[in-house]
């Protein structure tokens, strides 16, 4: 039985079907106007498609990649039909995104207890909601969570966070406005170990103006951290909101300049034609993208799988 199958029951393929329509609609579109009228894949319809995948903010050198493969199954197989331009892309689209790290089937590893999670991103890509719709995903499983309200510089930030707690019925830990977030780090960790919970999710600032400035506070809160665990945090969660596109790289870019980030969520795939976005981060980055967010429900955080999300994409609508 495939990971596909085991992961993914039929409501969630559904979810993300619904989620990446608007993604898949208009990406089909340009490709039917792309190819009316021809027989055969050739220069000028290769080049439609490079613009179609820019466009579709799949990102230049992703593109560039997806293209090139393109091209050798063109030269090998000599020539190559317009009706077989969908199947050719799925198939080398799914095989770049196979290529890259994925987070395995597993959401947390569970020889890590409590698992840290510090969760990173700009104020408004949905970095909130997504830990509260990960601390419900983890409570469904049976796990114990605390939940870390580390960005201290925004009342909201931690009133949000507060509402998710009481919502899903996990504890959080939370100082006053304005206090130092590496120890709400630390009393998180503290609570979480002394509590004997499965995961501590840490919620930090979303502040890019000054990079030094978030690479000295990301620094020190895994620092204070390490004192009560030695290896923490297990995983590093950058947020990142499919909706803004080519925005979602530079943000990429910026923090895993200021902090090691090792996993990724794309948020807000649902309300946005930009889902290709994924594509070219999965791609760009190196780094595994563990989570999408294809809806507003609680479950609607769904684990990444490539070939999923691909098989999603392509389907015709």
């Amino acid at each position: 039985m495939s990971w596909f199958k085991k992961i993914f029951n039929k409501q969630e393929k559904e979810t993300l079907d619904q989620g990446l329509e608007k993604s898949s609609k208009g990406f089909f579109e340009k490709i039917s106007k792309a190819v009316v009228g021809k027989n055969k894949v050739d220069e000028e319809v290769l080049d439609d498609l490079e613009e179609i995948l820019i466009a579709s903010d799949v990102g230049a050198a992703t593109t560039i990649k997806i293209i090139d493969r393109i091209e050798e199954r063109v030269a090998r197989d000599k020539y190559v039909g317009t009706d077989e331009l969908d199947t050719i892309l799925r198939e080398e689209i799914t095989g770049l995104l196979l290529e890259n790290p994925h987070a395995g089937t597993g959401n947390i590893d569970a020889s890590k207890k409590p698992y840290v999670i510090m969760v990173v991103g700009v104020n408004g890509v949905g970095k909130t909601t997504t830990i509260g719709k990960l601390a419900h995903q983890f409570k469904s499983e049976g796990k114990s969570v605390v939940l870390g309200a580390a960005d201290t510089f925004r009342a909201a930030a931690v009133d949000q966070l507060v509402i998710w707690s009481e919502r899903v019925g996990v504890p959080i830990v939370k100082q006053g406005m304005g206090s130092d977030p590496a120890s709400v780090a630390f009393d998180t960790v503290q609570s979480a170990l002394a509590q004997h919970a499965d995961v501590a999710i840490i919620d930090t600032a979303g502040r890019l103006h000054n990079k030094v400035n978030l690479m000295n506070e990301l620094t020190k809160i895994k620092r204070v951290m390490q004192k009560v665990i030695p290896d923490a945090p297990h995983e590093i969660l950058l947020v990142l909101d499919g909706s803004t596109g080519q925005n979602a790289f530079e943000q990429a870019k910026q923090f895993t300049a200021a902090t090691e980030v090792n996993a990724l969520a794309v948020t807000k795939l649902d309300g946005t034609a930009k889902g290709g976005v994924v594509i070219g981060i999965s791609d760009q980055f190196q780094i595994p993208v563990k989570y999408i967010g294809v809806g507003e429900k609680m479950q609607d955080l769904q684990l990444f799988n490539g070939e999923v999300f691909v098989d999603s994409f392509f389907k015709k609508r």
